[in-house]
């Protein structure tokens, strides 16, 4: 039987051999901590108040900013912690809840583009129909699905980690608190734990499929139809959302083949593609919109300059 140390505290980790550097490092990052919840953050205010957002489109990119800042405001503390602070300490309970926040809004993100997929979809195959199908009720279950898919599929890999004995090194390789990271510290039979993320990133890919033949569809729709001009603006339509896809599932795709492959890569390499992973997308979203949504950019001339916006 192992012996159970699991008493002591789990040790983050900042940016190893750079930590003379780390307050420097802690400037780029609070400023793209500040961008993504100034940006996410304004889009909210938008779509809330701007009763010409009020449709099914920018409902669903009010998700998406909702997930982004989860997972800023949920990763911010500890990384800034360390980088500020050197405070690298962080009690159990509290690292098991931060894995399970993270890994639920990633599954939760990936839901959000593929509904905004089939939001896509409805408006240009059947634009007469898509607001009566998209009604209030039927975005309130959807997003609720979205959200129970996510907290339920990430329960099973998270509780059994209370019970693990860890009675290796209690330091950990990152300043966010990951389920695959932690999970090599454990001294238990971890075999579950190393075959459902398999499942997991199935489901994600399964989504991403999901989200392609969509736009195949898409796109068939859009040759059949007869003007030049209105095939461009149907398919204008679809830049931004294309945009955060490719963001977001790249960012996702390279960060799992630098750590399936990558065991010769130097381990601050690593530690640099988690955050773009955590933090480009987040900070990406509100930028992508803002230039190429025009519904977005008379938003925010309304917002701030609101004398120009009734002349």
């Amino acid at each position: 039987m192992w012996p159970n140390v699991s008493a002591a505290p789990f040790l983050l980790t900042g940016f190893p051999g750079l930590e003379q550097a780390h307050h420097w490092i802690s400037i780029p990052f609070s400023a793209v901590y500040f961008s993504v919840i100034l940006g996410n953050g304004t889009l909210l205010f938008l779509i809330r108040y701007d009763q010409s957002l009020h449709e099914p489109t920018y409902y669903f990119l009010a998700m998406l900013s909702l997930t982004d800042l989860g997972v800023t405001l949920t990763t911010m503390p500890t990384v800034l912690g360390v980088l500020w602070l050197d405070y690298r300490t962080i009690h159990h309970g509290v690292y098991f809840l931060q894995a399970y926040v993270i890994h639920t809004l990633s599954i939760v993100k990936s839901g959000v583009l593929l509904a905004m997929a089939y939001d896509r979809f409805i408006a240009i195959r059947n634009p007469l129909r898509h607001t009566s199908l998209l009604t209030n009720s039927r975005m309130v279950q959807i997003g609720v699905g979205v959200l129970l898919r996510g907290c339920v599929s990430i329960i099973p890999p998270i509780v059994p980690l209370h019970w693990f004995p860890y009675c290796r090194s209690h330091v950990l390789s990152h300043a966010v608190c990951l389920h695959q990271d932690v999970i090599k510290l454990a001294c238990a039979d971890i075999t579950f734990n190393h075959i459902y993320p398999v499942i997991l990133v199935f489901l994600a890919f399964l989504d991403s499929l999901m989200v392609l033949f969509s736009y195949i569809l898409i796109l068939k729709t859009v040759l059949g139809i007869a003007s030049r001009e209105e095939r461009a603006k149907a398919l204008y339509t679809c830049v931004s959302h294309i945009s955060c896809f490719v963001v977001f599932f790249s960012t996702a795709i390279g960060l799992s083949l630098i750590h399936r492959f990558g065991k010769h890569v130097p381990h601050v390499v690593h530690i640099a593609m988690s955050y773009v992973y955590f933090l480009f997308p987040p900070l990406m979203n509100p930028i992508i919109y803002s230039i190429k949504t025009k519904q977005i950019q008379q938003g925010i001339l309304r917002m701030f300059f609101p004398g120009k916006s009734r002349s």
